[in-house]
């Protein structure tokens, strides 16, 4: 389970040329611009959930 969830942030990223497109626009910004962004957030409590769940082993 820990590492579906480290594995999820990481296609997202890597899944560039699905989201490479410029609409829809968020403050002006492209959508591969914030969706990267937005990535960084959500990786990190992926991240968190991932230490939370695989504990100290």
């Amino acid at each position: 389970m820990k590492y579906i969830l480290l594995a999820i942030p990481c296609i997202c990223a890597l899944a560039a040329p699905y989201y490479n497109v410029i609409e829809p626009r968020a403050f002006g910004f492209p959508f591969f611009y914030w969706f990267n962004l937005a990535l960084i957030p959500v990786s990190m409590a992926f991240i968190y959930a991932a230490g939370k769940v695989g504990g100290d082993q």
